[in-house]
């Protein structure tokens, strides 16, 4: 049993049992949340689809994580133009531990 997600604008293919990253949601870890946005279901052949989303499906998550990820750098430089810029971001997550998928 599997279903799709929304979360902060993402779609997210979940089962019970997976670890997923989202955007940060601050919550505390050991925190239990309900997804509620839930788009689609599928169990074996019975595929449940909603018009965006079903009224009834919810997904059971464990917050593990609130962090930050590795730091990316930006690089810019411009030949023969004395022009170097360096730029740094670290995007904040939220690190959820699916524990149920409920229709």
């Amino acid at each position: 049993m599997y279903a799709i997600i929304e979360e902060a604008g993402f779609q997210y293919r979940v089962k019970e049992g997976d670890i997923v990253d989202v955007p940060r949601m601050q919550k505390k870890p050991g925190d239990k949340i309900k997804l509620a946005k839930v788009l689609m279901v599928a169990d074996g052949d019975k595929i449940s689809v909603g018009k965006p989303a079903l009224d009834k499906a919810t997904v059971n998550a464990e917050v593990v994580l609130d962090d930050r990820k590795k730091k990316v750098v930006v690089y810019k430089y411009k030949s023969k133009k004395s022009y170097a810029l360096m730029k740094g971001h670290r995007q904040d997550f939220t690190r959820l531990k699916i524990t149920g998928i409920s229709l």
